[in-house]
């Protein structure tokens, strides 16, 4: 594989605020602790909680370095004490919780996962943070079921592309909320049932005559504010709502006898906080359920756009603008 660096290029944040304060930096190359491994960076996922950490509102959790990057795909060159999941050469996918925008990553070994066959690098790298997100929270907290209705909002998000395509093959009937007619018809090409433009129809009516006045089973909200009431408006009887983000505030005066006459479950989580041990779960149940979908072509990454690693502001600033359907990958 070549000698390791000793030293290595890698993003940081110099204050906060727009693009512009991403900065390539020198770093030392990390070293692969107990159970885990170092892999060459070959492609790294942009994704909103990046933004919100350059913007001054997420920082990294203890122990992970100040280096932005969730999610990488790679091949392994180094491994430390008991890795012995993967050889060396071997290109994986991987959850990390931080440090992917660099040259260099370690990994927990249980927190990486191999690359199916027919993947491209850059497909790879934009999978392991919305695949866990959107297991973790749809079908582990939200518990979908085949022929439920599972409404998505953001449908052509990162999540949302995810979410559509997983609540699909599991025998899910999807609706998906987006911003306009050009994303509406995106979610329908990846397999929603119902697109609902939430710039010009109110989601609560469509949904309810979408399902003939029942609502929703699940719905997975990263919206939250003046969604958060709507949501209960939405559900059916018994539904789940689960949350993952607040693009609007994340304070908001509700009336929660909606939730105590619907019998509401308003649950959320976080998932980069999450031990090694726990993310090795998630990843354990994404190789056992999802893998063979993705090896047999029945989901796959929405790709945005790809941009050169120099180029990580100009990433930043395609997510910033909100146009993107899908993932934005940096390659390096």
């Amino acid at each position: 594989m070549g000698q390791i660096p000793d030293m290595m290029r890698a993003v940081v944040a110099e204050g906060s605020g727009g693009p512009e304060v991403l900065k390539i930096v020198q770093r030392p190359v990390p070293q692969p602790g107990d159970g885990e491994i170092l892999v060459r960076v070959k492609a790294a996922g942009v994704n909103r909680p990046d933004v919100i950490q350059r913007q001054g509102g997420y920082p990294p959790p203890p122990g992970a370095p100040d280096i932005l990057g969730l999610e990488i795909a790679g091949d392994v060159v180094a491994a430390g004490p008991h890795a012995a999941r993967f050889s060396i050469g071997e290109p994986v996918m991987a959850l990390v919780p931080g440090g992917g925008y660099a040259e260099y990553a370690v990994v927990h070994e249980h927190n990486a996962l191999p690359v199916p066959p027919g993947l491209s690098i850059e497909e790879a790298g934009a999978i392991p943070e919305t695949y866990f997100t959107v297991w973790t929270n749809v079908f582990d907290r939200g518990r979908l079921q085949a022929g439920e209705t599972f409404l998505v909002h953001g449908g052509t998000s990162g999540i949302g592309t995810t979410a559509i395509q997983l609540a699909k093959a599991f025998g899910a009937t999807v609706i998906a909320t987006a911003g306009s007619l050009d994303k509406c018809d995106a979610c329908l090409r990846l397999g929603a049932d119902v697109a609902i433009n939430y710039r010009s129809q109110d989601f609560v009516s469509a949904v309810k005559e979408a399902t003939g006045g029942r609502g929703a089973d699940l719905i997975l909200d990263m919206v939250g504010g003046n969604y958060i009431p709507r949501n209960y408006e939405a559900a059916a009887q018994d539904g789940r709502i689960v949350q993952i983000a607040f693009l609007q505030s994340p304070k908001v005066e509700v009336d929660f006898r909606r939730l105590m006459v619907k019998r509401l479950t308003h649950t959320g989580s976080t998932l980069r906080p999450r031990s090694p041990a726990e993310k090795a779960v998630i990843a354990r149940a994404l190789e056992d359920k999802v893998w063979p979908l993705l090896a047999q072509g029945r989901c796959r990454p929405v790709m945005d756009s790809t941009f050169a690693f120099e180029d990580v502001a100009k990433a930043h600033a395609r997510m910033d603008g909100g146009e993107h359907i899908g993932k934005i990958v940096l390659t390096l």
